[in-house]
């Protein structure tokens, strides 16, 4: 368990791909510079989805967890 507050969080469980990529775009544009968004979701395209949007965006993932089928990002908005 990590110890990170995020500023917003985003639940895409039950969604199914493009759901779960944008509902994070649209979440990262609603904090603010430096903030953190958790995304969790259960769709397992999204991690590789997830993980190469904020590589593509320059948002940095701070954390990434797997538990069984869920998915847990924290992304701290860089831009």
């Amino acid at each position: 368990m990590n110890n990170i507050k995020p500023d917003a969080e985003i639940d895409c469980v039950g969604q199914y791909c493009p759901m779960p990529i944008s509902m994070t775009k649209e979440g990262i544009l609603g904090i603010e510079i430096g903030q953190i968004l958790m995304v969790e979701a259960d769709d397992p395209a999204a991690e590789s989805d997830i993980l190469a949007w904020a590589k593509r965006t320059g948002h940095e993932i701070v954390d990434f967890s797997k538990d069984g089928s869920m998915l847990t990002f924290y992304i701290r908005r860089m831009k």
